[in-house]
C-alpha cells in the first residue's frame, strides 16, 4: 500500500510537470513592457519588479520575455502613465489610482478616507469594485485591460508638530495623498497640499507643510521618521490602491491562452502575495517608525505613536456620508454612483447619491 501510495504520488506530480510544460508550450513569444510603481518603495522591489522580470520568464519558459522599469526612473510623477499606455507608448504599467483621479474619476470611488479601516475590508471592497475599475479602464483608455488591484499599507499621517488626536489636524497643511483625502482633511480645517511623494521629507523639514498622509513602511523607507515626530496610525488616505493595466492593442495581440495564462499567474504571484504582505506590512512600518515593536528593516524611529479614538471613526463617517461621498457622485456620471451603490455600497453599508 505504501509503495501503491509513493507511486500514484510520482505519477500525479510527473503529469502536473507535463501539464505544466504543455501549458507554457501553448503561450504566444512576446516581450512585454512593464513600467511599475516607485522603484524606491517596497511594493514595486519586493513585489513588481521580481515578479515581472523574474517570474514571468520563468514561468513561460522563456516564452514571454520583459522590460521592467519604474515611471520614476523615467522621469515620470505617476499620474500620466495610464494616457500613455492608451497612446499606446507604455504596453504594461502600475501606479496609484489616486494619482489617475483626473482622467478617470470613477477610480477615486475606490479608496476613500478610513472607508476601509482594516486590510480586510479593503480587500473587500477591492474585489467588489473590479469589474467597475475594468469597465472604466475599457472605457477612458482605449481598450486596456485590468490586470491586477493591490493595497500599499494603510495611508496614515506623519506630522512634523504635536498632534493628540484626529481634531487637532484642524488649521495644519496636509500633504494629501489624493484628492477626496484632501477634501476630507479640509471639511476636517485642515488645509491639503498637493506635492510629489519625492518633495515631501524636505517640505517637512522646512515647514512648508506640517503634515503628510502616506503609508506607513513607504513612509519609513523614504525615511519620513527623521522629518516627523508624530504618527496618526489610522487609515486616513486609504490603502492608495495600486492598479495595474495593459494597453488594448497589446492585449488583443496575445491568444485566449496566454491572456488566461498571465491573469492567473498574477493572481496567485503577485495580487495574493502583496493582500497577504498588507496586514505585515502596516504594522512593521508603525513599529519601524516609533520603535514600538520589532522592525527587521533597518533603525526604528522614536515618533510618537497618536493614539485612535471612537471619536474619530464616527467624526470621518459622517463626514464620508455628508461631502465626500456626495463630492465624488458629483463628479461622475449617474451610472457610475449606481454601480457603486451596488458594489462597495454593499461593502460598507454606505450610499453616495448626488
Amino acid at each position: 500500500m505504501t509503495t501503491r501510495k509513493y507511486l500514484t504520488s510520482a505519477v500525479t506530480a510527473a503529469l502536473l510537470v507535463v501539464a505544466s510544460q504543455a501549458s507554457a508550450q501553448e503561450l504566444d513569444s512576446t516581450n512585454i513592457s512593464y513600467v511599475g510603481s516607485w522603484s524606491s518603495l517596497s511594493l514595486y522591489k519586493n513585489f513588481e519588479k521580481p515578479f515581472w522580470q523574474d517570474h514571468v520568464p520563468e514561468a513561460s519558459d522563456g516564452k514571454i520575455t520583459t522590460d521592467v522599469t519604474t515611471f520614476d526612473q523615467m522621469g515620470l510623477g505617476g499620474g500620466e502613465v495610464y494616457r500613455l499606455m492608451a497612446r499606446n507608448v507604455i504596453e504594461v504599467t502600475s501606479t496609484v489610482a489616486d494619482y489617475a483621479v483626473a482622467d478617470a474619476p470613477e477610480l477615486e470611488g475606490l479608496d476613500m478616507p478610513m472607508m476601509a479601516p482594516d486590510v480586510a475590508t479593503a480587500r473587500k471592497i477591492a474585489e467588489a469594485y473590479r469589474p467597475v475599475l475594468a469597465e472604466a479602464f475599457v472605457e477612458r483608455f482605449d481598450n486596456a485591460q485590468l490586470l491586477a488591484v493591490v493595497p500599499y499599507p494603510s495611508q496614515v499621517v506623519f506630522c512634523n508638530t504635536e498632534i493628540k488626536g484626529l481634531l487637532d489636524l484642524k488649521g495644519k497643511k496636509i500633504r494629501a495623498s489624493g484628492r477626496t483625502t484632501a477634501e476630507f482633511l479640509e471639511t476636517l480645517g485642515a488645509e491639503g497640499i498637493t506635492l510629489n511623494f519625492s518633495e515631501v521629507p524636505g517640505a517637512l523639514q522646512r515647514g512648508v507643510i506640517d503634515c503628510a498622509v502616506t503609508g506607513s513602511l513607504s513612509g519609513y523607507s523614504s525615511g519620513w521618521q527623521e522629518v516627523s515626530t508624530h504618527l496618526y496610525p489610522l487609515p486616513v488616505g486609504g490603502w492608495d490602491y495600486v492598479i495595474t493595466a495593459m494597453n488594448g492593442k497589446k492585449w488583443a495581440s496575445l491568444s485566449p491562452d496566454t491572456q488566461k495564462w498571465l491573469q492567473k499567474e498574477i493572481h496567485d504571484n503577485y495580487e495574493n502575495p502583496v493582500w497577504d504582505s498588507a496586514v505585515e506590512e502596516t504594522r512593521e512600518g508603525i513599529a519601524c517608525l516609533t520603535g514600538e515593536g520589532k522592525c527587521s528593516r533597518g533603525e526604528p524611529g522614536d515618533m510618537v505613536l497618536v493614539e485612535a479614538t471612537d471619536k474619530d471613526f464616527t467624526e470621518v463617517s459622517r463626514h464620508l456620508q455628508a461631502t465626500l461621498l456626495p463630492n465624488w457622485a458629483n463628479r461622475v456620471d449617474q451610472k457610475w454612483v449606481d454601480r457603486w451603490n451596488e458594489t462597495i455600497g454593499k461593502v460598507t453599508g454606505l450610499t453616495a447619491t448626488k
